[in-house]
């Protein structure tokens, strides 16, 4: 039932194409939560069996990375903080993760907009708060495009090189336990990066958190 879920899915990209893969980043770098991981590695799978190209892949992604984060910005500069603040948790933007995105803003100012990008949790929202302090649009999107790019090349790596080596992935169930046997180390690294990201956002979080806090307490 697995390989017939994920088989459909990489299917699914296929036929998207192109604009399927900017249309769903650009999804994921709103804030629905559509994982980027779910988008760049299957349609860098197609472009390893040749039927899209791998710097298609990348520049399809970036470019709808950018656009999301971009639309983002726009609402966020016109409607504001304090209406986000109110009623973000309807559209997933409870005040927790806006202040941590507020938070990482107001610390790393431009360049974290770029880290961000690298980073779950802060990456599809990061672009709120710069929006609502009125960030110059230029290098807003310069931050954007440069980090969405190395995020999606990674991730476009990783789909072309470690799933696209097996051709018959998704025709031949024991062909995906062979790539799962045997490129075993392959998964475990990605699922480390993904959890020492989101360990180093937590830890980040903290510390503007408690810095925060002591600069309060400074009369």
């Amino acid at each position: 039932m697995f390989h017939s879920l994920f088989a459909g899915w990489f299917h699914q990209v296929h036929d998207w194409g192109y604009g399927g893969v900017f249309l769903m980043m650009a999804i994921e770098s709103t804030v629905f939560p559509l994982p980027s991981e779910l988008v760049v590695p299957p349609a860098a799978y197609w472009a390893e069996q040749g039927r899209f190209h791998f710097w298609g892949v990348v520049a399809a992604a970036t470019l709808g990375s950018w656009f999301g984060s971009a639309l983002s910005y726009l609402v966020a500069r016109a409607i504001g903080r304090p209406l986000i603040l109110r009623y973000g948790r309807y559209v997933f933007v409870p005040e927790r993760k806006w202040l941590l995105a507020e938070r990482w803003i107001r610390h790393y100012s431009t360049a974290g907009v770029f880290f961000a990008r690298l980073l779950p949790v802060v990456r599809h929202l990061v672009s709120l708060p710069a929006g609502a302090a009125r960030m110059p649009f230029g290098r807003f999107s310069l931050m954007t495009l440069t980090g969405s790019f190395l995020w999606c090349f990674v991730l476009a790596w990783f789909g072309a090189r470690v799933l696209g080596s097996e051709p018959t992935l998704l025709d031949d169930p024991l062909a995906m336990a062979h790539v799962l046997r045997e490129k075993l180390l392959w998964f475990v690294a990605a699922a480390g990066v993904l959890l020492a990201l989101y360990v180093v956002m937590d830890v980040a979080g903290r510390r503007l958190k408690r810095r925060e806090a002591g600069e309060a307490e400074i009369p």
